[in-house]
């Protein structure tokens, strides 16, 4: 179905971050939020009543801080974190990844140039872009961190130049289906937006809302249709929110 057909303001918006909405930088925190898409999605969450939300594996603080002042509402945290209209919903999970394992990554990290772990506090991610030549073994070696876990506790997610390890608890189609018992979101057909691996769990929900699922860089089966390029993606959300043109200020 094409996006642009869909009606915006009976909808629940639900957008992933990196690689979705913001082209991936060289490190996480390289990343750059154009202010218009700061207003588009301001615009976007008043035409939906408060129906907008990241989806996101960045955790909840972390959000907030690209898109300040902005505070939507959230999951976040792949799955661990929920906002509704500016309140923030206490964890269900346990507390984050074991420091076993977040020891392991943080010592292997030091073993290898241009390799960055990022912890996210319920997630532990080794990035290795500026090190593309180290990722067989940056794979064997979160494989080998993992291998005494069984795989009911413990996730492993690849996605583009990074690794990622999280609980198998949650993900983000558990938090959209937590979401979505919560107003505004309640009883709308929720539109998702996503890029890779880690936003599989979220399309595997769509159906349940009678939902549509949209797809960056790569077409999937089942879904509505497929982005190009995040800057796509910025282009489809300032016609929504009624602000013409590229990413300017």
């Amino acid at each position: 179905m094409l996006i642009d057909a869909i009606d915006i303001r009976t909808s629940a918006v639900l957008l992933d971050v990196d690689g979705t909405l913001l082209d991936i930088a060289p490190t996480p925190g390289e990343v750059y939020v154009p202010p218009r898409l700061k207003r588009a999605l301001a615009r976007l969450n008043e035409q939906t009543a408060g129906a907008t939300a990241f989806v996101s594996g960045r955790p909840m603080g972390q959000l907030d801080r690209l898109f300040a002042p902005l505070r939507l509402a959230a999951v976040a945290g792949h799955g661990a974190e929920m906002r509704v209209t500016g309140k923030e919903e206490p964890s269900k999970y346990d507390a984050p990844i074991g420091s076993d394992l977040r020891g392991q990554f943080a010592a292997f990290a030091k073993t290898l140039d241009g390799i960055i772990l990022e912890d996210k506090g319920y997630s532990l991610a080794l990035h290795y872009r500026l090190a593309p030549q180290h990722a067989a073994t940056v794979r064997d070696a979160v494989a080998a961190a993992c291998a005494p876990y069984p795989s009911s506790a413990i996730e492993v997610l690849p996605g583009k130049e990074v690794i990622e390890v999280k609980a198998s608890a949650f993900n983000k189609g558990t938090g959209i289906r937590e979401l979505m018992k919560h107003q505004p979101f309640r009883g709308r057909r929720p539109l998702f937006i996503g890029d890779d691996i880690t936003d599989e769990a979220a399309f595997a929900v769509m159906p349940e809302f009678d939902g549509f699922g949209y797809s960056v860089g790569h077409e999937l089966a089942g879904l509505a249709g497929c982005f190009r390029k995040p800057s796509d993606v910025r282009q489809w959300l300032y016609r929504a929110a009624g602000l013409d043109g590229a990413d300017q200020p």
